[in-house]
């Protein structure tokens, strides 16, 4: 491949593949608005936690944790299990399964941050979360 095609490719790759986080974020605002809050220390408080299942109030969870990230209230995005439990009050017999249900379909990632565990929603999956929880609602 010669430079021309080099840079031919590298310019067709950042116009068309590359992607916005905040962009993203932006775009579903209203919506994650209608299903979570944010608080000045970072805490995410998710609205509809007695009207969504479990993995619902874990994806809420996150999401509202890009977005507390992105508004610099959170240093990281990624959530531990310790925080998802104590956050979300769901035992760890019930918070396991659901979020190994929840990295099995195309879904949320689980890293390793210091001997922990640690759980994030790539961004690319925030918009077809939203609305499918807003979906389910719906009925």
């Amino acid at each position: 491949m010669n430079n021309t095609d080099n840079q031919s490719l590298k310019r067709k790759i950042i116009e068309e593949m590359t992607v916005e986080y905040s962009g993203t974020l932006e775009k579903n605002f209203d919506l994650a608005k209608q299903f979570i809050r944010i608080t000045k220390d970072g805490r995410v408080d998710i609205l509809v936690k007695d009207k969504v299942s479990g993995q619902d109030r874990i994806l809420l969870y996150l999401i509202g944790k890009l977005y507390a990230k992105e508004a610099g209230l959170a240093s990281s995005d990624s959530v531990g299990n310790k925080e998802l439990m104590n956050e979300l009050g769901i035992p760890e017999g019930s918070l396991l399964p659901w979020l190994m249900a929840l990295r099995k379909k195309p879904g949320i990632k689980q890293i390793k941050e210091e001997k922990q565990v640690a759980h994030y929603i790539p961004i690319n999956l925030v918009e077809l979360a939203l609305k499918t929880i807003e979906n389910k609602l719906k009925k």
